[in-house]
């Protein structure tokens, strides 16, 4: 009697059941026992997993399922853990708080704040090599998220979305001009950790970005590139020369698995702390308020402006002032020319007759 293989569902809901249980691709082929390019092929549809292996997928995404089912009938539930060190925290204190049913805006912030902010503090500064850019990178673009909440809430990825804000704020070229980021921080205490924050830096910022996005927080490469906005092809390009680079100066870094948990290592040996969601809620609503009392004041500066350039303005047409014209018949100015012997004897006589001293001032009799 042939046996019936074990059921599956829908290759969108596979998907859905590993990242709602918050694992990556990888942790779900160490599992099941094949490559994670196995595991991305059954998540999009390309292939069917067949024999042991399907039975091992099928029983995996059974428990995700229930596990699932659980989480939508408590009001809070506790997030597992992604990969330590880069894309979770699981000892933060809120990190396991995040409530799924009747969220207010607010308590989705925070639940989106508290599982996502203490690894992409961790990201960023891999990505920059500065704590206190770090911080800040990750501040500015939750800040951003709450100023835009309606859109970031309905988006397919909010932790990508702020992701992606908190890489371009960290990797903008401005900084260098900024006078507190002039002088380079401290260099991590280990001497290995140092030498990799080293070669990461001296990769171009697309080639360390696409390189943390796969190797560090685990995206597959469709994602890296459309995160990265490079096309397929041009991430894996990149991909491979920064693992070359790596490689070429850490040998031992060389295998993609060594070189991931190297970088969660080197993330997770720097404390690294951002400000609390509560904090950056209200510094997002202070700034947008300001910035909307800004515009209005300029608003009403175009109005008076105008209001007065319209009050002023001449109510009639002036005609300009023509150009001069010619007059003809005017006889041209006489230039200076020779004296006459008339005039040279009147000047010599003149020349004599003058004395100098109060004598001058004396009238001559006639």
């Amino acid at each position: 009697m042939t046996q019936r293989p074990a059921p599956l569902p829908p290759p969108e809901r596979r998907r859905h059941l590993r990242e709602a249980a918050s694992l990556t691709q990888a942790q779900v082929a160490e599992r099941v026992g094949v490559t994670r390019e196995t595991v991305r092929a059954w998540e999009s549809g390309r292939t069917t997993p067949r024999g042991h292996r399907r039975e091992a997928y099928a029983e995996l995404l059974a428990s995700l399922t229930e596990a699932d089912m659980v989480t939508n009938t408590q009001e809070a539930a506790p997030p597992p853990p992604m990969t330590v060190g880069l894309n979770s925290d699981p000892h933060h204190p809120e990190a396991h708080e995040i409530p799924r049913t009747a969220l207010t805006p607010a308590q989705a912030f925070d639940g989106l704040y508290a599982f996502c902010a203490p690894a992409l503090v961790r990201q960023t500064y891999l990505l920059s090599g500065r704590r206190e850019l770090a911080r800040e990178s990750v501040e500015q673009a939750f800040q951003l998220a709450w100023q835009r909440w309606p859109e970031v809430a309905v988006d397919r990825d909010p932790a990508g979305w702020v992701r992606a804000t908190a890489y371009e704020y960290a990797l903008s070229p401005w900084h260098r001009f900024r006078p507190r980021y002039r002088h380079p921080e401290p260099p991590p205490a280990d001497a290995a950790d140092r030498a990799l924050l080293d070669v990461l830096l001296t990769l171009p910022a697309p080639y360390r970005r696409t390189l943390l996005l796969y190797d560090g927080v685990g995206l597959d490469l469709p994602e890296t590139a459309a995160e990265t906005e490079a096309s397929t092809p041009a991430a894996a390009n990149r991909l491979l020369h920064a693992r070359e680079a790596v490689a070429a100066r850490l040998p031992e870094l060389a295998s993609p698995a060594a070189l991931h948990r190297r970088l969660a290592e080197v993330a997770s040996a720097e404390r690294l702390r951002a400000a609390g969601p509560s904090t950056l809620r209200a510094g997002s609503e202070q700034r947008a308020r300001f910035w909307t009392r800004a515009a209005i004041a300029f608003t009403i500066a175009i109005i008076g402006a105008t209001a007065l350039t319209v009050r002023t303005a001449p109510t009639r047409y002036e005609p300009a002032v023509p150009p001069g014209e010619t007059v003809q018949g005017i006889p041209p100015r006489p230039a200076p020319g020779t004296l006459s012997d008339a005039e040279r004897k009147l000047r010599a006589k003149l020349r004599s007759d003058v004395r100098h001293g109060p004598q001058r001032l004396i009238p001559l009799p006639e």
